[in-house]
């Protein structure tokens, strides 16, 4: 089999290398990707849009259906660190498969990328694709740090660049007019907001096990240290799976937390804000360290304590509901004085049950709540999509606000037009995370 070059042999120049493209002064395709505009030889608006995949895993066969399925886009390079992986796509939909993202990027037939890494590598991928001028569709939860988050809205913004977030919900009629029906006093005014209580990652000592052929295992572990290869770290939702792991994942907070916290966000007119004070009641966060493969429920109950509790400047709070009326994981339940309102995906109930019911009558047949369309879509028209990367960051913030309120162990004052922890030097630390060299977040984008 051929040998794959270590990560650790590029540098950071590497890495940033796409942003001459930015210094380069040709600027149409920093605005528009190769397929939108007419050109000699090129079929202009109903051109193709060539897009490249980054990060094969188990989300992202579900993405690539959706994808391929769509007439708009066809698929054109496949990056993966696992190249077998990424070799069975391009046999079976065509194209170039690859081990290093960054080639991907440079392939001037990709005009947009689907990403679907694992959290540690997502920002770093997302900001190297906005300085290689391609648009992006990248799966939630958007980033592993708030610092991460702030840095990918500006890339994107600077880049000028149509981002997606994948929350799915942002494109479902149902949570877009029920989050409408809510800011508009639909149910009154509202005084909390129940959400399912999410738990945080614990730590990784699992055994180390053979490398499988054709996986650059250093590539994997990235800006995280490198530690032996176990297949229950690599696969996302195993014995347990990175998803349940720090240095890798923010756990359930961020996994499930940020379909439901987004929905909170969009129902409250908080899209572009956040809570402004974070609590924790119950028994001090001691997570375990898994050093055998195992289930993650045992580490799911340990580390959902202590719970967490946010507040909002206008006095709405969010709690995590009880056992008896376990909030939905894709929503929450909006209390006001008079009703009780259960927004989930794609559905919405209440008590009294007409209110929900008279809202479900008002959806139109022909609505199309198809999320990697209306990407596509906007990726033409240059209009902003769905869930767009402020929405995305914003949401994942109060995720990772819970995480830190559990690690901190104590209440924490947020600013979030700053988005900082006021004279707060302890919790402003965990703001972001030290990476491995060469995987450093660039200061500036």
């Amino acid at each position: 089999m051929k040998t794959t070059t270590s990560s650790s042999q590029f540098t950071r120049r590497d890495f940033l290398r796409t942003s001459a493209l930015a210094a380069a002064g040709t600027a149409l395709p920093q605005v528009l990707p190769s397929g939108v505009l007419a050109a000699p030889g090129q079929g202009g608006a109903n051109e193709r849009i060539g897009v490249g995949i980054i990060g094969m895993g188990r989300q992202m066969g579900g993405l690539l259906q959706a994808l391929i399925k769509l007439p708009q886009a066809r698929p054109v390079a496949v990056a993966d660190v696992n190249l077998n992986r990424a070799k069975e796509v391009t046999a079976k939909h065509g194209g170039e498969a690859m081990q290093d993202f960054r080639r991907l990027l440079e392939r001037k037939d990709v005009d947009a990328v689907l990403t679907a890494t694992p959290d540690h590598w997502r920002a770093l991928v997302c900001i190297a694709a906005c300085q290689a001028g391609k648009d992006i569709y990248a799966e939630k939860p958007l980033t592993l740090t708030i610092r991460e988050g702030q840095r990918l809205v500006e890339a994107a913004r600077k880049y000028k660049r149509v981002f997606q977030v994948g929350s799915q919900q942002r494109s479902m009629w149902v949570d877009i007019e029920a989050c409408a029906f809510l800011r508009k006093g639909g149910i009154g005014k509202i005084t909390k907001v129940l959400y399912q209580n999410y738990p945080s990652p614990w730590e990784c000592a699992l055994p180390e096990q053979k490398i499988p052929d054709g996986l650059d295992w250093d590539m994997w572990c990235g800006p995280t240290p490198r530690v032996p290869f176990n297949e229950d770290l690599y696969l996302p939702r195993a014995n347990p799976g990175w998803i349940s792991f720090r240095p890798y994942s923010g756990g359930e907070v961020t996994g499930w937390g940020t379909h439901g916290f987004d929905m909170v966000q969009a129902a409250l007119g908080m899209d572009e804000s956040g809570p402004v004070e974070i609590w924790v009641e119950g028994g001090k966060f001691n997570p375990p360290t898994y050093s055998a493969s195992e289930k993650k429920e045992r580490g799911d109950k340990i580390c959902g304590e202590p719970k967490v509790f946010y507040r909002y400047a206008n006095s709405i709070t969010l709690e995590p509901g009880g056992a008896d009326a376990k909030p939905p994981a894709f929503g929450g339940t909006f209390v006001s004085d008079k009703v009780s309102f259960r927004l989930d995906r794609g559905r919405c109930e209440s008590d009294p049950e007409d209110v929900a019911i008279d809202l479900m009558r008002k959806r139109p047949r022909d609505f199309d709540d198809n999320h990697i369309m209306n990407w596509l879509n906007c990726v033409k028209t240059r209009a902003r999509p769905n869930a767009d990367v402020e929405l995305g960051h914003r949401s994942a913030t109060v995720c990772h606000l819970g995480n830190i309120a559990r690690w901190v162990g104590r209440k924490l004052r947020w600013d979030p037009v700053k988005e900082e922890f006021p004279g707060d030097k302890e919790a402003n630390q965990y703001l972001d995370r030290e990476r491995r060299k060469p995987w450093t977040l660039p200061e500036k984008v």
